[in-house]
């Protein structure tokens, strides 16, 4: 990876669990070569942890805010920090 790589936290609201949202969320992100997770939380909500180009990364948050992702989105935190490094493929938790 090179330094312009970047971590993308994202906080998934709405109805996006049983529903295939993280399945959907790891193919959109493999199809942007990111790394990285999508995880069911307690709360209802689901954890989506990339690491990529920022441009990429922009754009897997922009299909979670406007894409035809499964169940319903009502609001997506995201915040943007240095990449760590530590990602390999992207998985479903």
């Amino acid at each position: 990876m090179s330094a312009t790589q970047q971590r993308l936290t994202a906080w998934v609201h709405g109805h996006v669990q049983g529903v295939g949202f993280r399945w959907w969320t790891r193919s959109r992100a493999l199809e942007l070569g990111l790394v990285g997770y999508a995880a069911n939380q307690a709360d209802g909500r689901v954890l989506v942890v990339a690491e990529g180009p920022r441009a990429d990364l922009d754009q897997l948050v922009d299909w979670l805010r406007n894409g035809n992702t499964p169940g319903q989105v009502t609001l997506v935190v995201d915040d943007f920090s240095v990449a760590r490094r530590d990602l390999h493929g992207f998985y479903e938790r």
